[in-house]
């Protein structure tokens, strides 16, 4: 038997078999056994019911609320009925006249996505009750009755009579909301005019936090004089004259020269002399000094040490005597008035000399004017240079300059040269916003692990 049922299964799923309804009812492999499910349980009453009577009479009444506005059977016969009596005279037809759009002399059809998308819908909208209700309005509502209770008797709240009671105060003016980015009815707002000061007490501002803290004047400064995109010279154009093109090669001319001389001294600084190198002479006398002048040194010290005094305490000093004191303090005063005569003569020198003296003050003060120009020229060119905001120095970018047999004559044949992004780069470093920076090195910390999986062991 159950073979037969598995001979049965397998020719049915072959293609092109035609099933065939069996009439012996029980047995037959089309048909289901029922499920049976217990109805006693609340968890089974939904389940294996057949509910599509109610779907279909719900649906119904939505179309009818669609089409008609309401149920069928709420309507009346005059609205769903009319009696017609025939066309009407031709003395009594009046039609109104209706616009339709012509093109062409035909009229204008409506497009069918503007048929879809019209309301077609004879039900109102669901009403927004959230939007009609109020917090706390039962509550409002109580009190509203209430003080029209009092109203109503002649008697003023105690609220109220505090507010009567209060002295009145000055009207201010109120502040203007500002309107939200995204309102399309705002007025126009200029950001580049001129701040409007409050007039309000700057204390009073300040306590409250609503003035601005004062900036730095440091950070209104610019780092650098430069402006944020240079201009290049005109020999740089891709058709430039003869005279220009030829000043920016001498530059780049120079700069490359500049460059060689740099390595060249390099390569002199690091170079090894010739004259001190090493031979076989001096390696020879290195290796034998000591050697062979050892017995001289030896008779020497000896010679020294039998003709050597005996070094012995030093002498006391001998006690100086009143007349010597006198003397001394004599040879002190002596000495004192002769530099007072030579001050005093010097002085007098002076008086002759004032023309010549002011002579020098004024060669000293214009030396110094000189100087502060100087000085204050050496300033400005500093705002102008890339100063030094860290470890690196900063390394200007090359000139991009084409030989006179690389000019193109057209735009067309111009070939691209350069990088913006890294020329920004150079420009922010070159006007003291970034420090000079280089290319981060890769630096494996772990060693990398080789190993032989088994495939290609079995191979080798």
């Amino acid at each position: 038997m159950a073979a037969n049922r598995r001979m049965k299964r397998m020719a049915s799923s072959q293609p092109g078999f035609i099933k065939l309804k069996s009439v012996s009812g029980g047995d037959s492999l089309g048909t289901t056994r029922r499920k049976r499910l217990n109805k006693n349980k609340k968890k089974n009453w939904n389940k294996n019911i057949d509910i599509n009577d109610v779907d279909e009479f719900l649906e119904d009444i939505r179309h009818q609320e669609r089409t008609t506005g309401g149920l069928l059977s709420e309507k009346t016969d005059e609205s769903l009925f009319f009696l017609d009596v025939g066309p009407p005279k031709k003395a009594e037809r009046k039609v109104a006249p209706v616009e339709v759009k012509m093109r062409r002399g035909k009229p204008v059809r409506p497009l069918r996505i503007d048929l879809i998308l019209q309301h077609d819908s004879l039900v109102a909208a669901p009403k927004d009750v959230l939007s009609y209700q109020l917090p706390n309005a039962k509550k409002l509502r109580r009190i509203a009755q209430k003080a029209e209770h009092l109203a109503a008797k002649g008697i003023v709240p105690r609220r109220q009579k505090k507010l009567l009671n209060l002295r009145p105060v000055e009207k201010t003016e109120s502040k203007a909301v500002t309107d939200a980015n995204n309102n399309p009815e705002r007025d126009f707002y200029d950001i580049w005019a001129p701040e409007i000061k409050s007039t309000a007490d700057p204390w009073y501002l300040q306590q409250t936090r609503k003035s601005r803290v004062k900036r730095p004047e440091k950070l209104n400064a610019k780092p650098s004089a430069l402006p944020a995109v240079e201009v290049i010279a005109p020999g740089g154009s891709y058709n430039p004259d003869f005279f220009s093109h030829q000043a920016l090669l001498q530059e780049a001319h120079d700069v490359e020269v500049k460059k060689q001389k740099a390595e060249d001294k390099l390569v002199r600084q690091l170079a090894v002399n010739k004259d001190h190198l090493a031979t076989e002479e001096t390696i020879f006398r290195e290796q034998v000094e000591g050697l062979v002048e050892q017995e001289d040194d030896d008779d020497e010290e000896a010679g020294a040490d039998d003709d050597g005094v005996i070094v012995g305490a030093i002498a006391q000093a001998l006690k100086k005597t009143e007349k010597e004191r006198r003397k001394e303090r004599g040879e002190i005063l002596k000495e004192q008035s002769r530099q007072a005569d030579k001050e005093k003569t010097f002085r007098q020198q002076q008086l002759f000399q004032l023309r010549s003296i002011k002579t020098s003050i004024k060669q000293d003060e214009a030396d110094t004017k000189v100087k502060q120009i100087q000085r204050k020229a050496n300033q400005e060119a500093e705002k102008s240079q890339p100063r030094r905001l860290g470890k690196l120095k900063f390394q200007a970018q090359d000139l991009e300059v084409q030989l006179s047999d690389e000019l193109a004559g057209s735009l067309r044949q111009l070939k691209p040269e350069g990088s913006v992004l890294k020329d920004r780069f150079k420009s922010m470093q070159k006007r003291n916003l970034i420090e000079p920076r280089e290319r981060a090195k890769f630096k494996r910390r772990l060693k990398v692990k080789y190993q032989e999986k088994r495939a290609f062991r079995e191979i080798t």
